[in-house]
């Protein structure tokens, strides 16, 4: 755990890590409530044209893909109110068209390089000071959000027809939790990469929904995994010299297993815990 303090790149890598973890792990638990833990998924698809297309143009590949992933998520919910249809569906339009363009970009860039490796396999330890001043401003921002409409969301994941009727704006909820999805996505994509990031969102949640009786609980739970998971892949990195995104989502994953092996099928209630 020393060596995690000495130098300032491995600093830079915990700060960032912890930031995302936490954003990713409180996210993760209404995506999973709300049976939409795959859209993490097809919006790491949709981050992966942002990145080829900053590269394209010379520009911050992670400001490129905010963008992309951003307007791609707004634009899977208003196709899903247009063309009437479900949200995977309309998810999975979009994911298959960002990895498209994406492999068509970097194509004609001839970007298939060591920067683009980076962000399809995650380098949190090659993170730069620049991009944790920005993942601090957005995870910040991405936690605020979810604080102030805390009540809504929770009201609205939990009995989705009684929050409408109550007045409550779910279609622009749902607007405003997938924007929120995108941005943390694009956000874990120098720690856990592009391809395993959705792994973030979805694992820690589970894990946390194992062992907690009310929803507070299970973020809490959910924290304590993402964070613990990556530290320790992080030091795992270090000391066996593997990649630490994967050691990262393999922690994550063992912690859901014991979870689940240790307690299973309680039922998650919204109230206090």
């Amino acid at each position: 755990m020393h060596a995690l303090f000495a130098y300032g790149f491995l600093q830079r890598a915990f700060l960032a890590g912890v930031l995302i973890a936490v954003a990713c792990a409180v996210l993760g638990l209404f995506l999973i409530l709300r049976k939409d833990a795959m859209i993490g998924h097809g919006l790491a698809h949709i981050a992966f044209a942002g990145v080829a297309l900053g590269l394209f143009l010379n520009v911050l590949p992670l400001v490129a893909a905010l963008a992309v992933a951003v307007a791609a998520a707004i634009a899977v919910m208003r196709l899903k109110d247009r063309a009437g249809l479900h949200g995977d569906t309309a998810i999975g339009i979009f994911s298959s068209l960002g990895l498209a363009v994406g492999v068509l970009l970097a194509s004609l860039a001839r970007s298939f390089n060591v920067e683009l490796m980076a962000y399809l396999f995650g380098d949190i330890l090659a993170i730069e000071p620049i991009e944790v001043v920005l993942t601090l401003v957005l995870a910040a921002a991405v936690l605020i959000v979810v604080r102030l409409n805390y009540a809504k969301l929770l009201y609205m994941t939990f009995d989705r027809e009684s929050a409408r009727a109550a007045g409550v704006r779910v279609g622009r909820l749902d607007t405003l939790l997938m924007v929120l999805t995108a941005v943390t996505i694009v956000l874990g994509m120098k720690i856990a990469g592009i391809l395993l990031v959705a792994a973030l969102i979805v694992i820690p949640a589970a894990a946390g929904l194992q062992v907690a009786g009310s929803f507070r609980s299970a973020v809490r739970a959910s924290i304590a995994v993402a964070v613990a998971s990556v530290a320790g892949g992080l030091g795992l990195s270090l000391a066996l010299n593997i990649p630490a995104s994967a050691a990262i989502v393999v922690l994550c994953f063992l912690a859901f297993a014991a979870f689940s092996l240790g307690k299973r099928g309680r039922a998650i209630r919204p109230g206090p815990g």
